[in-house]
């Protein structure tokens, strides 16, 4: 038997090219899975269509959390912006928080009180390699990622004593509709390696199911997080390169 049968997962950004496959492995488990997206989850035992970036929205899902019977929470949902940072709206900016920090954070707090008292638990971060390698043009999502972790680490940290499990991965680039016509462009320019989204689908189950703490996808990237954790102006030196290719792209 499978350790997800007859869990009850909650998992964000479910109509998503890589939420969508993870709901499907996991249903294939025995895990009953409840999608959140704006829209239905066809993947998905059952849904709740909600807008992650609505704060109305965001304050309703979390409050019906509270009393839902979760057993672990996945964190999906995602936006990415790719361009010079003063070019983004200060609401596509404020926006970008909400999806890619404040949401996980909110819904966390949200079903923490109710693992805590059974005693067992999961949740489950989805966060980048941006959030350990800062990528200049990207730098709303690289600083909304590393708060992931950070919130991911500290986390983990403050329930292990509570039988909770709390996994960060970080992916590194993947082939969906996530990815804008500049970004693509951008991947080819630096060769910038993209996975299958059904490889990285079974990489965040497989992490779920085996409750690991913290999952890297990419040996060279993994290499890179390390280091830009011991030499951060070694890798400044390293992504100049790349900087430099992206300023094409958008600056004179």
């Amino acid at each position: 038997m499978s350790r997800l049968e007859g869990k009850v997962i909650v998992l964000t950004g479910a109509a998503g090219g890589i939420g969508s496959l993870v709901a499907a492995r996991l249903q294939t488990l025995g895990a009953h899975v409840t999608g959140v997206d704006r829209a239905r989850c066809p993947d998905c035992n059952d849904h709740i269509v909600a807008d992650l970036a609505d704060p109305q929205d965001l304050a309703q899902l979390a409050e019906r959390l509270t009393v839902f019977p979760v057993d672990i929470l996945v964190n999906v949902a995602g936006l990415q912006y790719f361009g010079p940072f003063e070019d983004q709206p200060a609401n596509a900016l404020r926006t970008g928080y909400l999806v890619n920090l404040v949401a996980p954070a909110t819904l966390i707090s949200a079903v923490l009180p109710a693992m805590r008292r059974g005693g067992s638990g999961q949740i489950v971060n989805i966060g980048s390699v941006m959030g350990s390698v800062h990528y200049p043009f990207f730098a709303a999502y690289s600083s909304a990622k590393a708060g992931l972790r950070g919130l991911s680490e500290a986390l983990r940290r403050e329930v292990q004593a509570d039988g909770i499990a709390v996994t960060h991965i970080a992916p590194r680039a993947v082939r969906t509709a996530f990815n804008t016509a500049a970004i693509n462009r951008f991947m080819t320019m630096t060769g910038m390696r993209a996975d299958e989204p059904g490889f990285v689908a079974d990489q965040i189950v497989k992490a779920i199911v085996d409750r690991r703490k913290d999952v890297s996808i990419g040996a060279l990237e993994a290499f890179f997080m390390r280091l830009n954790g011991l030499f951060p102006r070694l890798v400044d030196v390293g992504l100049a390169g790349q900087a430099k290719q992206a300023r094409r792209l958008f600056l004179p």
